[in-house]
């Protein structure tokens, strides 16, 4: 196509950046199916309903209002979709940023509008939960009627809301932050973060080029932590000498490291929480035990840092999700979202970012705004058989100016967004490593 309103190098090469580039923030996990305790933020979200209707989903598929999408006018009402979650809960650290993300998002559209009309976002708190997320996808799809859903951040939340109540109906289901690798078999469930065996599969490399034949590990008793754990286990060359879960929330897992450190492996995979493995660092040190930490996205945070000693994870490495961080429309995100919010973006942040950006661009290319309609256009707007653009405002224009969505190619501040047969994305992982009690970013990889 004739024009690219960036610039940009054309991101779907297979990409290997030296070290060194800007660092992604993380402040944590994002697979889990339990409640948690922090709760810490609560933010904008919304009435906290809790859908009690106790429906099943199956029916309310499409959106309650039949607008066509391009009869518009400044008297039209916006178009709704709907959101869920994590306000509250084990994982409210990434509702946080991903309530920051969709709202930058949101004022983006705004600005432009969709043929005349505002997008607007009702949003709802799983709790973190299963049963939380369940009852806030019921309110949002057979109350609210919205034909598309942003939802969830845990894997486990988000495949009980598929399973439970947009499974059947033609609502659009769209994961913010849910990386387990059990959704790769459930295809009419897009996600815009990618799969975690790519970050199992580049553990099981740095661990053998770090010349560990060894390892020990330890996972967090879910399907996320079985799942990636079992995808390093396929994919490591060495011998697997502990690999045994534990529970969640719980005083004290001495009884776990004391086994890790009786294996006799020196390399040690942790695959779990922030609050469990602040506990089981903290343990370690006072041990005096001594092991190669490696991890997981879901141990690293700021939580971490602050409730464990300096040096007792010094050289520890980690992979985790990461934004294209060299690419010029990631670096006016990250430098709109400091200036709002006083810290830079995670990459969770820049997946919410895209989800709302993704389905007000699928709302413009629709005929109409029903689900039936969108699940035609979601996937074709961030196509690669489009022109290649970067904002909201030049794939619109394009749209308005008569493209459809094949004629445009979204590559948002996360990345491409080009969903394969089961609804996943290329992803782009960073690889950390523990330096002075700070993360310091030290290679990409494209996963």
């Amino acid at each position: 196509m004739s024009r690219d309103t960036t610039g940009m190098a054309d991101r779907r090469t297979l990409l290997k950046l030296t070290g060194g580039a800007g660092l992604v923030a993380l402040s944590g996990c994002l697979s889990t199916t339990d409640d948690g305790s922090d709760g810490s933020d609560g933010d904008d979200g919304s009435d906290g309903s809790d859908g009690s209707d106790g429906s099943d989903g199956s029916d309310g598929s499409d959106g309650d209002d039949g607008d066509d999408g391009d009869d518009g006018g400044e008297s039209a009402g916006p178009y709704e979709i709907g959101m869920v979650d994590s306000l509250t809960g084990s994982l409210s650290a990434f509702g946080e940023r991903n309530q920051r993300g969709a709202e930058m998002a949101l004022s983006r559209v705004n600005e432009v509008g969709i043929d005349g009309r505002e997008l607007s976002l009702a949003v709802e708190d799983s709790e973190s939960e299963n049963q939380g997320g369940i009852a806030a996808a019921q309110k949002l799809v057979n109350q609210d009627g919205v034909p598309f859903l942003i939802g969830a951040v845990g894997s486990g939340v988000s495949l009980a809301i598929y399973e439970s109540v947009v499974e059947g109906t033609d609502v659009v289901q769209l994961s913010q932050n849910s990386t387990g690798l059990s959704l790769t078999d459930f295809p009419g469930l897009l996600r815009m973060s990618p799969s975690g065996r790519s970050q199992s599969l580049a553990l099981s490399n740095i661990i053998a080029e770090d010349g560990y034949d060894e390892v020990a590990i330890t996972y967090v008793n879910n399907d996320y932590g079985q799942s990636l754990t079992d995808a390093f286990v396929n994919a490591y060359d060495g011998d697997v000498v502990y690999n045994n879960p534990h529970d969640q929330e719980q005083q004290s897992y001495s009884s776990v490291i004391s086994e890790m450190n009786g294996s006799g492996a020196d390399a040690w995979l942790f695959i779990t929480y922030q609050a469990e493995f602040a506990t089981m660092v903290n343990e370690a040190f006072s041990s005096g035990y001594e092991a190669q930490f490696y991890g997981a996205d879901s141990v690293s945070g700021d939580s971490v840092l602050e409730n464990t000693p300096e040096g007792s994870m010094n050289g520890m490495k980690i992979v985790v999700p990461s934004a294209p961080v060299e690419e010029e429309n990631y670096q006016e995100f990250a430098s709109a979202f400091e200036s709002e919010y006083g810290q830079q973006p995670t990459s969770w942040a820049s997946y919410a970012f895209d989800c709302v950006i993704n389905a007000a661009l699928a709302i413009q290319a629709a005929d109409e705004f029903t689900g039936a309609a969108l699940q035609d256009t979601v996937r074709r707007v961030s196509g690669p058989e489009g022109e290649t653009v970067t904002s909201f405002e030049a794939a619109s224009e394009i749209i308005a100016d008569g493209g459809g969505p094949d004629d445009v190619d979204y590559q948002g501040v996360s990345g491409p967004i080009d969903f394969d047969e089961n609804g996943d994305p290329v992803g782009f992982l960073q690889v950390l490593e523990v330096r002075d009690h700070e993360y310091e970013g030290i290679d990409f990889v494209e996963g």
